[in-house]
């Protein structure tokens, strides 16, 4: 029996696990799904930038392995949920209010009596979401998707922004306890309301930037839970596809001349293959002493 993989799933905060974990065990129901809290914005943080965000994403993943006994080839996937926090309006939507103490948001400004230091944070994280927006990989070969809660969680999840922290975890269990035993119902709420941005993930992160979209509800979420027809490994591309004569799963590398194909009884055990396949392809093309294929 294949070993099940890891889906390592990133939140900012205890409600985020507590409204999302359930939802994500229940989706990927034969993975190992790890749900990492980074207690805070990631994107944020004082040592946080361009250059060494993805690196730190990927020290989260490898802290995880390390204390569990897990190797890289042990995660499917890593997936991280950001709150975008109105990061892309424009400098003049940022409204300076002595009464606002913390910052105030609204799905047409955010009120603060720091509106220099919200500015500042702005400037740093859009351009740190945009560098993960573009991230493909972390610890090297584990495929990397962010997706985006705008203008945070609370308004995707519950239509609320300024929720205190108890508002937060008492609205994060009334989630869960909704939804634990209906995950259909879950994927239509997520796939199919008003705020779901339904573009391409490259597409999804250009529409959020525009604007006022980043403070207003919208997300991009609904893309985790589509199928997917395409698995990514060390910077090869291979299909999914299934035959119902034979009752497998199958595919092969794209965008290569190689011919490297795969097959499995599962989807993990497809993705067991994959691996496989393309590390014997590597393999043999070094003890040929031949160049691999770079895919087109």
């Amino acid at each position: 029996m294949a070993r099940k993989k890891i889906v390592f799933v990133i939140v900012e905060g205890p409600s985020d696990d507590t409204a999302m974990g359930l939802m994500f065990t229940r989706f990927y129901d034969k993975n190992l799904v790890r749900v990492e809290i980074t207690h805070g914005d990631i994107t944020t943080r004082d040592w946080a930038g361009t250059q060494n965000i993805a690196a730190r994403i990927g020290d989260l993943v490898r802290h995880y392995a390390a204390a569990n006994h897990f190797k890289v080839t042990d995660f499917q996937e890593v997936i991280h949920i950001v709150d975008t926090d109105g990061a892309f309006i424009s400098d003049d939507a940022v409204v300076e209010d002595s009464n606002c103490l913390e910052p105030f948001y609204s799905s047409t400004e955010i009120r603060t009596d720091k509106p220099a230091s919200i500015r500042r944070r702005n400037e740093g994280k859009s351009a740190i979401l945009t560098r993960l927006a573009g991230l493909k990989h972390v610890w090297n070969t584990i495929p990397y998707h962010v997706y985006f809660m705008s203008c945070n969680l609370d308004h995707v999840l519950h239509n609320k922004q300024n929720s205190s922290d108890a508002e937060k975890e008492n609205d994060a269990y009334a989630f869960a306890r909704r939804y634990r035993d209906h995950l259909p119902e879950f994927l239509t709420f997520i796939c199919d309301s008003d705020f779901s941005v339904r573009l391409d993930y490259k597409k999804s992160w250009d529409f959020i930037r525009y604007g006022l979209r980043s403070l207003e509800r919208h997300s991009n979420l609904g893309l985790c839970f589509e199928p997917r027809s395409l698995m990514e490994y060390k910077g090869y591309e291979g299909s999914i596809e299934f035959s119902e004569a034979d009752g497998v799963f199958f595919g092969k590398v794209q965008h290569i001349e190689s011919l490297v194909s795969y097959e499995g009884a599962t989807q993990t055990e497809l993705l067991d293959d994959f691996h496989k396949a393309v590390d014997d392809y590597l393999t043999q093309c070094e003890t040929e002493h031949r160049q691999s294929d770079i895919p087109h």
